[in-house]
């Protein structure tokens, strides 16, 4: 194996085309050909897989790549420290999600270190994508978002991954809108202000639970619900749609103009819903989503499981059921029929049993029973 044909199979799955990949290396496509089966061999593992539509990455292609990347780094570091006026390009490369300061850094970055000669990238992208291509050194660094709901997932993720998440700041939760919507007036904005607007969100591709969404407070249930691959669309709607999104309050006139504003929330989640059972929750207890039937409620904070079961015609008298989450072994879901009107969550619990609850249509509809079935899946593992 040589440090030339890591280069060749890097940038043969940087063009995704061993033609366009033999023209940048000037080699012939044979020879480039023979060089990476030969290396394959050598190494005993399937990089590419080859199609009658050219070559695509393999699943342990990716893994290899990952580490041929980091040699190839590495080299570079070393040419760069001991190599005078080398001549190579500066590469660099940050993946992130939707920030329009991170936009600002790279060009700040830009002017402090590019040279006469640089080829340096910047990608906004899902959240799934940006850990993996810092795994990958397909980036050197990731920018993402955590809270107290995504933290425990995503930083298991990165573990995984060899990773690690550095905190640039805390960022408290805003509402973007258009400079001329209805409420662009107010000072402070609710929950209940932006009820009748369409909120607007990045959508996450495959992975696109919760937990790898980017907006503040996603958990929360909307009646309208736009998702968007780019930054530029988002805007576009808030401006056209009077839409909304809850963000960071970070906003860079010179970058995004004049017509999409920040104004601060009063949004607590689901706080209206949630008055009624304040008096079960502990001081720093915080909600992850909460569901209201016609009657009862399902909550799960970040510490418990609880449903909210009013009997009797009038509903005056009331069953709180609460399951700590750490007591949590297993569940079964139970998803409707075309006849039948409820789908089931079956809960079990270390030396309390099992709960059963019931899911209207409705709720599997817009989502609620995978939504829950993906916390307590993050719960268990």
């Amino acid at each position: 194996m040589t440090l030339q044909q890591l280069r060749y199979v890097v940038t043969v799955a940087k063009k995704g085309n061993i033609t366009e990949a033999a023209k940048e290396l000037f080699i012939s496509q044979p020879s480039l050909t023979n060089a990476i089966k030969d290396l394959e061999k050598e190494m005993n593992v399937i990089i590419f897989d080859r199609t009658n539509k050219g070559v695509a990455v393999s699943k342990e292609g990716e893994i290899f790549l990952g580490y041929a990347r980091q040699v190839l780094e590495q080299v570079n570091l070393l040419e760069d420290t001991y190599k005078q006026n080398s001549g190579r390009k500066l590469e660099f490369c940050v993946s992130t999600q939707h920030y329009s300061f991170a936009v600002n850094a790279f060009v700040d970055l830009i002017k402090e270190y590019g040279s006469s000669e640089y080829d340096f990238s910047l990608r906004e992208t899902q959240t799934y994508e940006i850990i993996d291509d810092v795994a990958r050194m397909k980036s050197e660094i990731g920018i993402l978002y955590l809270n107290e709901f995504n933290r425990k997932v995503l930083k298991k993720i990165m573990k995984a991954n060899g990773l690690i998440f550095t905190e640039l700041f805390i960022a408290k939760p805003h509402v973007f809108i258009s400079s001329e919507h209805p409420l662009a007036a107010k000072e402070r904005l609710t929950l209940e202000d932006l009820e009748k607007y369409p909120y607007l969100s990045f959508e996450q591709g495959e992975h696109n639970s919760f937990y790898f969404s980017e907006e503040i407070f996603s958990p929360l249930e909307r009646k309208k619900n736009i998702r968007v691959r780019d930054r530029a669309t988002l805007f576009n709607l808030l401006i056209g749609l009077n839409g909304y999104t809850v963000c960071s309050g970070i906003i860079d006139r010179k970058l995004n103009g004049n017509d999409i504003i920040f104004v601060s929330t009063d949004i607590r989640e689901n706080e209206k819903l949630l008055e009624p059972i304040k008096f079960m929750l502990a001081p720093e207890e915080r909600v992850v989503v909460a569901y209201q039937g016609i009657r009862d409620m399902l909550i799960i904070t970040n510490k418990k499981f609880m449903t909210v079961n009013k009997q009797g015609l009038t509903g005056k008298k009331v069953e709180y059921r609460v399951i700590p989450l750490n007591k949590i072994s297993a569940f079964a879901v139970e998803t409707a029929g075309t006849f039948d009107l409820d789908a089931e969550l079956k809960i079990w619990a270390s030396g309390i049993g099992y709960i059963e609850v019931q899911f209207a249509k409705l709720l599997v509809r817009d989502g609620a029973l995978r939504n829950i079935a993906a916390i307590l899946n993050a719960n268990i593992l």
